[in-house]
């Protein structure tokens, strides 16, 4: 079975680093003419879906978006899963799933497991009661082929004095939550290169003022949201993330889908154009 390290750098060199999200926010299901129930969210989901096969690699459908409407929200889920899957695309859950062992193993067996309905490529985790409570998920994730990304420094401003605050004590004595976090992940990869595990790096922080160096991110993917309407540029990725921009998963999501279904595309190719330039 191949890795996900080896499944994400072919899809890096078919069509780079930029993912579709897809978050049905109701203003969006709005725009496009669509209900703000569970039947709009599928036809939003499905039609994203479509619109993203041959145009990116990887999408990344926000959850919480589908949850609010309970099982139909899942069922709508697993079919654009399974749709995705059909046409090749990458599909990061972003559930942003974290808890004590036993609770968080549940979880990755949810997302990551073959053949489980909800199954996915990878998942967001979140590491507040330490990455090493996620190693029952780690480990499914190796031995299925999937990925995991667990977040770091993230795009909100309100998470900054908790992501920058200092350890006191132990391994990473003095280092930033952040930075221990991705010292953390990078030690769980084993593959030569890019890794399987990666970390969540907003595209609106400033990565030295959370104690981590570009250096640190080399050869650790970094699922990347925060470019379009929260703010930043795809023309600014170099910029943000060093050589690391290599191994960038640079998200869109609202700045592209309040386009319509239609320019999703068009929108999707001028991207990864801009993104290409960056990687150079």
């Amino acid at each position: 079975m191949p890795s996900f390290a080896s499944r994400l750098a072919q899809t890096f060199d078919e069509f780079g680093g930029v993912c579709l999200g897809i978050d049905p926010h109701p203003f969006l299901l709005e725009t496009w003419g669509l209900s703000n129930d569970a039947h709009g969210v599928r036809e939003f989901a499905l039609r994203a879906v479509d619109a993203a096969a041959g145009n990116v690699g990887m999408i990344k459908p926000q959850v919480a978006f589908f949850e609010r409407f309970g099982s139909a929200g899942y069922a709508i889920l697993e079919e654009s899963f399974a749709l995705a899957r059909s046409a090749g695309l990458i599909v990061i859950a972003d559930v942003k799933r974290g808890d004590l062992s036993s609770s968080v193993d549940a979880y990755g067996q949810a997302w990551l497991t073959p053949g489980s309905p909800l199954e996915a490529d990878a998942m967001t985790a979140v590491a507040y009661q330490g990455v090493s409570e996620l190693s029952g998920p780690f480990e499914l994730a190796r031995s299925a082929g999937k990925g995991i990304f667990v977040l770091a420094a993230t795009s909100n401003a309100t998470a900054r004095s908790i992501q920058t605050a200092r350890i006191a004590e132990g391994e990473h004595e003095g280092a930033t939550v952040a930075a221990s976090v991705v010292r953390d992940v990078t030690a769980l990869n084993t593959e030569s290169g890019l890794g399987s595990f990666g970390v969540v790096i907003g595209a609106t922080v400033e990565v030295a003022d959370y104690g981590i160096k570009n250096g640190e991110l080399v050869d650790l993917p970094i699922l990347a949201p925060g470019f379009g309407a929260q703010g930043a540029q795809v023309e600014q990725a170099r910029e943000l993330y060093g050589d690391a921009v290599a191994n960038t998963i640079v998200t869109v999501s609202r700045s592209v889908l309040q386009e319509g279904a239609s320019q999703i595309p068009a929108e999707l190719r001028s991207l990864r154009s801009q993104l290409r330039e960056q990687v150079r």
